[in-house]
């Protein structure tokens, strides 16, 4: 059993694939070179997506078959001329079924029907009776993150940076904001639930109503659809960070702590995965094969994935160009041969699974 793994950088996207269960691994690309690519996935019908963006032809969704060939999607998510809102980024991609979505900067989510070919706006959330109070995070105003309860496809999670967590229990329709137990980073006089940095979130595989949350503010957990949040960083040298991954076999959880909002980058110059097996009662460093000394790299909120196999992969990339892998569950860790741009998305497929 194999696997292909999709990296997206500042100067095109790259192909690694391993066809004896990772032992060995092979690298292609760039496609789209020159262009940033900054959201990748496979849909359920084997079709690959990537967002690319542009300084001269703007941001797009481009789907293919074999990774080789591309195809720009003829009506990509886009805001009316007279939103006055500027689409500059395609964040996240996720495609389970017949229903695919696209979380955008300026933050907001698009929803295709037809297999991605058109993409339709989610007024329920791009225009939030609080929308004219959002503020942007250091990257900015952006959707950066998706999730579909697996037994209830009318229940959706969104996560937007400098803004918290929205949900939808009407397939879109309408959206409520829900952070509480999270401290605010920017409060709003008019809005008393937004203003709260969310940076990445996941969900467990075996249950969607808990939900894990790597804030500005700290790592926190939902055990009730994030209706509520509970500060889970026994371990952690930081709270602070961007990526979250979660094992679909094992359900281990694994997180990139930086020093600090100040200083992004990994505490003592140490490159440390932290790995949770308790759901987030505890953390606990990984270093075995990762750089220990002079490290000043970053990982990106989606520049980590996991493969479907077992013992798990974890796939990490960093701004540095580097991508470790890990084909035992996090106990050792290794490079992929290739030093590629700064990585901004992994996205790690199990293929014959």
């Amino acid at each position: 059993m194999g696997v292909t793994l999709v990296v997206g950088t500042d100067k095109g996207g790259f192909v690694y694939r391993s066809d004896d269960s990772r032992q060995k691994w092979r690298i292609e690309g760039p496609f789209f070179k020159g262009w940033k690519v900054t959201a990748a996935a496979r849909a359920g019908d084997g079709t690959w997506l990537v967002g690319t963006a542009s300084d001269v032809y703007g941001s797009a969704i481009h789907k293919s078959a074999d990774l080789r060939d591309w195809r720009q999607v003829p009506q990509g998510p886009a805001y009316a001329p007279e939103s006055n809102r500027k689409l500059t980024q395609i964040w996240r991609i996720v495609a389970p079924d017949s229903i695919w979505y696209a979380g955008v900067a300026e933050a907001g989510l698009f929803r295709s029907t037809d297999n991605g070919e058109s993409w339709q706006p989610l007024a329920g959330l791009n225009d939030h009776r609080s929308r004219g109070n959002w503020c942007p995070g250091a990257g900015g105003l952006c959707a950066h993150s998706i999730l579909i309860d697996p037994g209830n496809s009318k229940r959706l999670w969104c996560g937007i940076s400098a803004v918290g967590v929205f949900r939808s229990d009407d397939a879109g329709v309408t959206w409520t904001a829900k952070n509480d137990g999270v401290p605010i980073i920017l409060e709003d006089k008019d809005f008393c639930d937004i203003g709260f940095c969310v940076h990445t979130i996941v969900a467990d595989p075996s249950d969607p109503n808990r939900i894990y949350r790597q804030d500005h503010r700290g790592m926190f957990r939902s055990s009730d659809a994030g209706d509520h949040w509970e500060r889970i960083e026994n371990g952690l040298t930081s709270g602070y960070g961007f990526p979250l991954a979660i094992d679909r076999r094992s359900r281990a959880l694994f997180a990139f702590p930086l020093e600090s909002d100040e200083y992004r980058a990994p505490q003592g110059g140490q490159f440390r995965i932290f790995r949770s097996t308790d759901s987030g009662d505890s953390w606990h460093a990984l270093t075995e094969g990762l750089p220990q000394e002079h490290v000043y790299a970053n990982v990106l909120r989606g520049a980590m994935d996991a493969d479907h196999l077992s013992p798990g992969g974890v796939y990490v990339g960093t701004t540095s160009g580097d991508v470790f892998v890990t084909r035992n569950g996090g106990d050792r860790w290794f490079a992929l041969p290739g030093r590629l741009p700064r990585i901004h998305c992994v996205a790690a497929i199990t293929e014959g699974a």
